[in-house]
């Protein structure tokens, strides 16, 4: 008998090692093969009835709860009748005593829970087991109970949470204190089917209760276990983080004791660091303690501590080179360490401190040349590319060559990697670019996916638009790669940087065959992007225009409707010769936003389909300067590319963003469309009883102030909010919208309806703002009012500033010479005026200065002054409300301060006198 037990026993034992084996295989099979997902859970859910049997065989009931487990969390849908009949076969298991099924079960039980129903009779269970002698159960049972047990039954079991929490077994006490971080943290949402056992979508939230648990987390805190120390740590601040100052006493009483657990000091440091963070938002002292304390992490006897410091203070807004000098010594020792992941994080962090402050890391150049060797390629990528971005121009020639050795064994990840750190590297040695562009153009030819070729036309486009000497030999590369490029938008915007760029060079026609080749061989987005690219070299190159024109009327009989469009539209207006119409609809594309153009002609049609329709009053997609461009760029670098895969949001402008949601307030619609909606205005403190900020909408003929309100004060209820203004001079108030309740800590907002003056000269001042409500005290607890009468009071804001540059929206010019050349024809009127800025030092912070006071677009690269000129010509370009071009050039002279000549183009004199008087 024993004998024929033992081989049983054998045969289960067998058969459990076989699917630890193969469970990860059978799980791909299921998922990947339709009708194998539905025949696996039948036959689970047909093996969960030995649950039932008497006495329970531990070891078979061990291998059916694996694969159950398994099933649950490959993702298969059980319905509420499956999985509660699966969830009350594993209650009886409880029975059984074996410790391994017990755990099993605790993790089926919690699985199960999601989707089954009347969970609540394992609570008793549970209870017994987390009450219990044995440990081993205990801090499973805690886990589970708090994930299955509704909020409103936690109640019964906080005094058994308390004791879990200073429990002696360093295992309780990390399983209730986990249990409590999951209980104060709000659900996470969950895309699963209603009837799915899908893992988290049962879960208690009951973060009130847990507060009364941090007396018990503070004698935690003290314990000796690593693991504890850091859990009861993450409750303390989770329960103290809405407060700044309890924070802030929790750190302060943290950092002067020596806490034994590394993940405890590591979390230390990133609350340490968001405490300093805010500091610096509110422009407090340079000097703290709090940066201190983290520079003394540097010493610490743990490298997972070391590097967390010195990670933190690289990553501090406000460090500087002084201060980074002792964390850019650690990362140097580290990078000297027998230990992979040591060498990778030190490097990795050194290339992000090198975009930021390339002479820091001078000092670590001969370490970071050590690691170009490095057996592992990702680390030895992240040195050269650290290494191009502090190295001197000599070293360039030598470190390409070392990247040419090794740059096919690493992923596209790490090349685009080393593609910024050329691209940086360009724009810093400009004589060197014949070398990193012929190294560029041989990584295009190689295998890549879209990301990485894209990475690659971003840097020789950003290097064409910023060394004017590196234009054609860029355009020449690109034009080899669009002959056998793969990727549709890729070529698209290469196509689209041929008709920009090409007309400008000296041989334009060279250009012509490589983009006609593309409207014979590509497809039909390829075709029309070429037909565009082509109308720009008809209209800047007279001498082309013929050719031009030839090409055009073959591509009137492309077999695509979008491609014969563009022909049939480029071939009417460059047959014109109009030289404003061309310079108005071939150059200069109409930078409009095509969603909002698109509901506008729809509401059009629908109201009044007799009428014309004015595209000006369709807001403008306002550009990035290069300047934005380059900051955009740089703060991207040293990051890895993740997936190409994941979604990415569509970005969409403010304007498009609180259009919709204006429309809807009454009274509002009837302003027409939103031309422009400006930055954030702060009007009071952040610490004061209520604060207020305003968001100013500018139409054609009405501006809107929304005035966002939010009541600190928790015993008070405000009531008929609004919002008193003293208005400049010319300047009516047409409606008022008021907040007709704002509870404690909870926004409202209030609008004011406004119509600009007729004067357009008197449209910029200032305007005092008072907040005007009615008090009703309340029970800070409750928020109920003690009586239904209050009293009325008011609140004095800090004034706010209607601006010139507040009523214009950017436009980038591509042609702003020709834009310039022909405004006289078009009846725009020029006012010029001559200014001494006597407080501005350089030409560049004039140009800075100017941009930024007027709101223009600067145009052809004109906001970037030459090293060591004395003269200097800004062209800037713009629309001003009601859709009226703005053309501005300012000639610019160093000498004893800066000496300026303005001079403004419009079709509106007022405006064009506004825009020049505007700088006195």
């Amino acid at each position: 008998m024993s004998g024929r037990r033992d081989k049983k026993e054998e045969e289960e034992g067998g058969a459990l090692g076989a699917w630890g084996a193969g469970g990860a295989g059978g799980a791909g099979g299921g998922a990947g093969g339709g009708g194998g997902g539905a025949s696996d859970r039948a036959a689970v859910l047909q093996e969960a009835r030995r649950f039932h049997e008497s006495p329970v065989e531990a070891r078979r009931c061990c291998v059916t709860l694996t694969r159950l487990l398994l099933l649950l969390n490959r993702g298969e849908p059980l319905s509420a009748r499956e999985a509660t009949d699966a969830f009350f076969a594993v209650t009886k298991l409880f029975q059984c005593g074996d410790v391994a099924l017990r755990r099993l079960v605790y993790l089926a039980i919690r699985e199960l829970s999601a989707a089954a129903e009347d969970v609540i009779i394992v609570t008793s269970s549970l209870t017994k087991d987390m009450t219990g002698s044995e440990d081993a159960y205990r801090a499973a049972a805690i886990r589970t109970l708090c994930r299955v047990t509704d909020a409103s039954m936690l109640h019964a079991l906080e005094r058994y949470m308390k004791q879990a929490i200073v429990d002696r077994s360093p295992a309780v006490s990390s399983a209730a204190l986990v249990s409590a971080l999951h209980l104060a943290t709000p659900p996470p949402l969950t895309s699963a089917a209603p009837n799915s056992a899908a893992p988290n979508s049962a879960h208690p939230y009951a973060p009130e209760l847990v507060r009364r648990w941090a007396n018990e987390a503070q004698e935690a805190i003290n314990s000796e276990n690593v693991m504890v120390q850091y859990h009861a740590l993450g409750v303390l601040y989770h329960i103290r983080k809405s407060d700044r100052l309890a924070v802030t006493k929790l750190v302060a009483k943290l950092t002067r004791m020596s806490l034994k657990s590394p993940y405890a000091v590591c979390m230390l440091i990133r609350i340490v660091c968001k405490l300093l963070e805010e500091e610096d938002a509110n422009g407090g002292s340079t000097d703290s303690p709090l940066f201190d304390f983290v520079e003394s992490c540097l010493r610490h006897k743990s490298e997972m501590v070391i590097y967390e410091a010195a990670h933190a203070i690289v990553n501090l807004k406000r460090t500087t080179s002084r201060e980074l000098a002792p964390a850019v010594s650690v990362l140097q020792l580290f990078c000297g360490s027998p230990k992979p992941t040591l060498r990778f994080a030190a490097v990795r962090t050194l290339n992000k401190v090198a975009m930021t402050h390339p002479a820091v890391v001078t000092a670590c150049n001969l370490d970071l040349e050590n690691l170009i060797t490095d057996s592992n390629r990702s680390i030895a990528t992240l040195a050269i590319t650290t290494l191009l971005k502090t190295g001197a121009e000599s070293s360039v020639d030598r470190l390409m060559k070392q990247i040419a050795t090794f740059v096919s064994e690493i992923s596209d990840e790490f090349k685009i990697v080393v593609i910024q750190a050329i691209r940086a590297l360009c724009l810093k040695f400009p004589r060197k670019h014949s070398v990193l562009m012929s190294f560029l153009s041989s990584m295009l030819r190689d295998e890549g996916g879209l990301e990485y070729k894209a990475s690659i036309a971003d840097t020789i486009i950003t290097i064409i638009e910023e060394n004017s000497d590196a234009k054609e030999t860029g355009l020449a590369h690109l034009c080899e790669f669009i002959e056998d490029c793969e990727h549709t938008s890729l070529a698209v915007r290469i196509l689209h940087l041929l008709g920009k760029e090409g007309p400008k060079t000296k041989q334009p026609s060279r250009y012509i065959r490589f983009i006609y080749n593309r409207v014979i061989l590509e497809n039909a987005n390829i075709r029309a992007a070429a037909v565009a690219a082509m109308s720009q070299f008809g209209a800047a190159c007279p001498d082309l225009l013929p050719n031009i024109k030839v090409l055009l009327a073959r591509c009137q009989m492309d077999s695509d409707d979008e491609v014969r469009d563009r022909a049939t539209y480029y071939s009417s207006i460059l047959e014109s010769e109009e030289k404003s119409l061309i310079n108005n609809f071939v150059v200069e594309i109409p930078q409009i936003s095509i969603p909002v153009l698109e509901r506008s002609l729809r509401e059009h049609i629908q109201k009044d389909p007799n009428v014309p329709f004015d595209i000006k009053t369709v807001p403008i997609v306002t550009p990035k300067s290069l300047a934005e461009e380059a900051t955009q760029r740089n703060s991207m670098e040293g990051m890895l590319i993740t997936s190409s895969n994941l979604p990415k949001p569509q970005q969409i402008s403010k304007e498009e963003a609180y259009a919709e949601k204006l429309n809807a307030i009454p009274g509002i619609a009837s302003c027409g469309a939103l031309f422009k909606t400006c930055e954030t205005v702060e009007l009071t403190e952040s610490e004061t009883e209520y604060t207020v900020k305003c968001i100013k909408h500018v139409y054609a003929n009405h501006l809107i102030l929304q005035f966002d309100c939010l009541n600190t004060m928790n015993d008070q209820i405000l009531e008929n909010v609004h919002v008193r203004l003293e208005m400049p001079e010319g300047y009516r108030l047409l409606k008022e919208i008021t907040c007709e309740k704002l509870p404690y800590n909870q926004k409202g907002t209030v609008f004011s309806i406004l119509q600009f003056p007729e004067d357009v000269a008197s449209s910029a001042g200032v305007f005092g703002v008072t907040l005007k409500f009615i008090v009703k005290d309340c029970d800070p607890n409750t928020g109920v009012p003690d009586s239904e009468e209050g009293y009325s009071d008011e609140y004095i804001l800090e004034d706010l500033e209607m601006t010139v540059s507040d009523q214009i929206q950017r436009v980038k010019k591509i042609n702003f010479t020709a834009a310039w050349e022909n405004s006289s024809a078009e009846g725009f009127v020029e006012v010029e005026d001559t200014y001494a800025l006597t407080t501005v030092p350089t030409l560049q912070e004039a140009v800075k200065n100017i941009i930024q006071f007027l709101g223009l677009m600067p145009a052809e690269g004109s906001e970037r002054v030459a090293d060591g000129a004395s003269v200097h010509t800004l062209l800037c370009a713009g629309f001003f409300r009601g859709g009226f071009d703005i053309l501005v050039r300012s000639r610019l002279a160093l000498s004893d301060g800066v000496t300026m000549q303005l001079t403004t183009r419009s079709p509106s004199p007022d405006i064009a006198e506004l825009i020049t008087s505007a700088i006195g």
